[in-house]
């Protein structure tokens, strides 16, 4: 099959691996073209556009940053849209608003181009090995046409229902994902601002049933005290944003979500002083700081 993949970075470009590993024929473009140097030394051909790659390809991929991104490579006068031919089908595996999604479906369909809102649940690890696991949003037949390739990108697929499911899904997740480091953050420095050895303490914390196989990692960056950045706190910080936008929407009370924002901007505005990227975990040094313990 003849692939386009917009957004090279760390996902995508995994992603894009995976599709060149299983023979298909892969085009790519990102908006930074040397990310995309690697992929082409592996066999993929790169695109000046995404007009351009779109024009050339079967199905076109996309794993870009925020909504701005993909509205940019999406509805551009050199974008997606100006350059899909009827019949060809989008998936967009994105974190973004079900909104945005859903805008672009309508868009792709009004162009006889089929479309998928398709984010994961994963890091590179998974996306490396094809053990993602993939929402889905749009057209059920759509979503059945598209299943052996995503099958190469993710251990499971679950299709969600109509446009913008998939995206509210992932929201849901990353919910769940930030305030559940959010909870450790705060157990962390109760637990040392009590006088609990940190390093035994940590130690037992990791071997009790409520952690989780995520938290255990995290509390592993706790313990070493570096916070390599698996998942940027940039981005759980723009996805925080995308959450309480839909809860707001949708009239939907969230107070711990809204407190675990706000530890989120303050270290947010912290690193982007600093030129720094850390990973979201790194909340658990914020608590201790607050707490005094650190």
């Amino acid at each position: 099959m003849r692939v386009g993949f917009i957004g090279v970075g760390a996902m995508g470009s995994r992603m894009a691996s995976r599709l060149l590993a299983a023979h298909h024929d892969v085009l790519v473009y990102d908006r930074t073209r040397e990310r995309a140097r690697p992929l082409q030394q592996g066999g993929a051909k790169l695109a000046a556009t995404a007009k351009e790659l779109a024009a050339g390809v079967d199905i076109v991929f996309s794993s870009v940053t925020n909504d701005a991104a993909l509205e940019q490579v999406m509805f551009e006068p050199d974008g997606v849209l100006a350059g899909a031919r009827a019949g060809a089908t989008i998936v967009d595996m994105s974190t973004v608003s079900p909104r945005t999604s859903r805008r672009l479906h309508e868009a792709a369909r009004s162009k006889g181009v089929s479309m998928l809102d398709a984010p994961v649940s994963g890091s590179t690890v998974q996306a490396e090995q094809g053990q993602l696991v993939i929402f889905v949003g749009g057209e059920e037949d759509v979503y059945q046409r598209c299943q052996p390739i995503l099958a190469v990108l993710g251990s499971k697929t679950f299709y969600l229902g109509p446009s913008g499911a998939g995206a509210t899904m992932k929201l849901c997740v990353n919910t769940l994902l930030g305030l559940g480091v959010q909870a450790l953050a705060e157990a962390i420095a109760l637990g040392v601002k009590a006088g609990l050895a940190r390093e035994r303490f940590l130690q037992v914390l990791a071997e009790t049933a409520v952690v989780s196989p995520s938290q255990k990692a995290k509390i592993e960056n706790a313990r070493k005290d570096q916070y390599p950045a698996a998942f940027p706190l940039r981005l759980m910080f723009k996805d925080f944003g995308l959450i309480v936008e839909t809860a707001l929407e949708l009239s939907v009370p969230m107070p711990a979500t809204a407190a675990a924002v706000q530890v989120a901007a303050a270290e947010h505005v912290r690193q982007s002083a600093a030129h720094t990227d850390e990973d979201f975990s790194v909340v658990v040094r914020v608590m201790e700081r607050l707490a005094g313990v650190a």
